[in-house]
């Protein structure tokens, strides 16, 4: 089983007060936001990963959500092209971040839209929500892409999540975490789903990295779940995040 050995956050700008958001649970404290994002990179360091930080980008009050502006791989990085208007831009200074780390970098073109929260990654295929961030034409220049590379892309069409990964948590193993509409969904019968309660899909979005779970504080039905299914977990808190409809995934690229 491969391992992460980096990822990249940015620091919350005080402009994330004025980020999207649908999620009607009032605005961002941003001093307790920049308090747990500072805990968010605590945990992924205890995951054995090394942490690039950075710096807050106070034109984009979204950009703390660096999961969406790129699909990182073992063979190429993909620079996403952001479905959210305000967002489109975020794209560039991370793709100058990335030329550190990788010497292929594609990159998704307008009319084209794909956020990275629309990607999950099984092994070799990779699987694209069809949502109000990730359009066809995305996702075909991202299988076109990644076809390149002997990767295999499906898309799964979706209602009612942001992104795919608001529902689902891929955990290694043919282990998937499941919420909402993914439940049933056939796309996601062969694995070994852990479901989890109506009272909890916000917890759907987790992240595996490096056997650890990562899950937001204060779902403990989800936590006793994927503990029981053998995983290690530490809890984080993100409440600041999910005001912006933003979850444990969207603050880091993992490669």
């Amino acid at each position: 089983m491969f391992k992460f050995k980096n990822a990249i956050v940015r620091r919350p700008g005080r402009s994330l007060v004025g980020g999207i958001t649908s999620a009607n649970l009032g605005k961002p404290d941003y001093e307790l936001a920049l308090q747990q994002h500072g805990k968010y990179i605590d945990a992924l360091k205890r995951c054995g990963v090394e942490v690039t930080i950075l710096e807050a980008d106070e034109r984009y009050p979204d950009s703390v959500f660096v999961e969406d502006t790129a699909v990182l791989t073992e063979k190429c990085a993909v620079i996403t092209y952001p479905g959210a208007a305000s967002r489109q831009g975020e794209e560039v200074s991370i793709k100058e971040a990335l030329t550190k780390f990788y010497t292929t970098i594609e990159c998704i073109e307008a009319p084209g839209t794909l956020d990275g929260g629309d990607v999950m990654m099984v092994g070799e295929h990779f699987y694209v929500g069809l949502s109000e961030r990730t359009n066809e034409e995305g996702a075909r220049q991202f299988a076109e892409i990644l076809d390149k590379y002997g990767y295999t892309v499906s898309n799964v069409f979706m209602e009612k999540f942001l992104h795919l990964k608001s529902g689902l948590a891929y955990l290694e193993n043919n282990n998937l975490l499941v919420a909402g509409e993914f439940i049933n969904h056939p796309e996601f019968e062969k694995f070994n789903r852990i479901i989890i309660d109506e009272s909890e899909s916000y917890a759907g979005n987790c992240i595996w990295v490096n056997d650890v779970v990562l899950v937001p504080l204060r779902y403990p039905k989800t936590k006793i779940a994927i503990e029981q299914a053998g995983y290690k977990v530490i809890e984080v808190d993100v409440s600041e995040f999910r005001k912006l409809d933003g979850g444990l995934s969207c603050l880091s690229l993992r490669f």
